[in-house]
C-alpha cells in the first residue's frame, strides 16, 4: 500500500451515534500533488477531528474527496442536509488572476480546485447550510469573484516560522452585526492559524466577518444567503481550543437542523 495516499476509510474512524438526525457532505481535498508522508498525516489528523466531532453531536458524515481520479457526485453532495468544506493544497493562482510566480506554493491542483469551486457556486445558488474552513474558505472567495494573498510577507501572525510548529494561536476581531460575532458573542477571538495564503480582493456578495492584526482577512460570510460562512483558521487542528470548535460546529449543525426541519414542515 502506498503511504502517500489517504483513502476515506483513514478519514472515517468513528461511526455516527444511532440518533444520528442529519446528513453532512464533508469536501475536502484528501490528497495534493506530490504530497510527503507529513502532509498526508496532517490532512488525515484534520479531516478525522472533523469527522469525529461532527459524529459526536449527532450527524451523519459522508466524505467527499476533490482530489481523487474520480469527481465527487455532485448530487450525493446537493443531497446532503448541510456542506462543510475542509482545507487542502494552494488554490491554483491563475483562478483569480495572478499569473506571476507563488513562494512557497504547496498542493496546487486546478482539477480539484475547479470541482470544490462547482460545489460551493452550487450551495450558493440553492441556498445549502455551508461552513468553509481554511482552503475551502478561500474557494467561497475566489468561487464569488474574489481574488487571494498568494503569499503572506510578513507571515508570523498567521503561521509558525521555517523549522517550527506550523500552527500558532492569533487573535483576531470579529466584525459586529456578523454571524460569526454573534456566535462568539465578543470582539476578539483567539484561533488556531497555520496559513500562508489569504483573502484579498473579497468577492461579491460576501462580507468581512474577522480579521487579523495586520488587516489581513480571517472570516467572511454570504450576505444574501441563509447561513454560509468561511473562516481562514482551523478549529478542526489537535492544538486548537476545543470551546472554539464546538461553538462554530454546533452552530453550524443547528442551522442545518432548523432548516431541514422547517422543509420538512412545509
Amino acid at each position: 500500500m502506498n503511504l502517500n495516499i489517504l483513502t476515506h476509510d483513514e478519514v472515517l474512524r468513528s461511526a455516527p451515534a444511532e440518533t444520528a438526525d442529519v446528513e453532512i457532505a464533508v469536501v475536502v481535498q484528501l490528497n495534493m500533488p506530490g504530497q510527503p508522508e507529513d502532509s498526508v498525516a496532517l490532512q488525515r489528523d484534520l479531516t478525522v477531528t472533523a469527522v469525529d466531532d461532527l459524529h459526536r453531536l449527532g450527524a451523519r458524515v459522508s466524505i467527499h474527496d476533490v482530489g481523487g481520479e474520480s469527481a465527487p457526485d455532485a448530487d450525493a453532495v446537493t443531497r446532503a442536509d448541510g456542506i462543510l468544506v475542509l482545507g487542502g493544497g494552494d488554490v491554483d493562482a491563475r483562478l483569480y488572476g495572478h499569473t506571476e510566480p507563488v513562494p512557497n506554493e504547496y498542493g496546487k491542483d486546478r482539477r480539484a480546485d475547479d470541482r470544490e469551486i462547482a460545489i460551493i457556486r452550487t450551495a450558493i445558488a440553492e441556498d445549502a447550510t455551508l461552513l468553509a474552513l481554511c482552503r475551502g474558505s478561500q474557494l467561497l472567495n475566489v468561487a464569488c469573484g474574489g481574488s487571494l494573498i498568494p503569499d503572506l510577507d510578513p507571515f508570523d501572525l498567521h503561521k509558525g516560522a521555517p523549522g517550527q510548529p506550523l500552527f500558532i494561536d492569533e487573535t483576531v476581531t470579529l466584525t459586529p452585526g456578523t454571524i460569526v460575532h454573534d456566535l462568539y458573542g465578543q470582539d476578539e477571538l483567539t484561533v488556531r492559524n497555520g496559513h500562508h495564503q489569504a483573502v484579498d480582493r473579497v468577492g461579491e456578495g460576501l462580507r468581512v466577518a474577522a480579521r487579523a492584526a495586520d488587516g489581513v482577512v480571517e472570516a467572511t460570510e454570504r450576505i444574501e444567503n441563509t447561513w454560509i460562512l468561511g473562516v481562514q483558521w482551523h478549529p478542526e487542528e489537535n492544538g486548537a481550543d476545543v470551546r472554539d470548535r464546538r461553538i462554530l460546529f454546533s452552530a453550524f449543525l443547528d442551522q442545518v437542523r432548523e432548516r431541514k426541519v422547517a422543509a420538512l414542515s412545509v
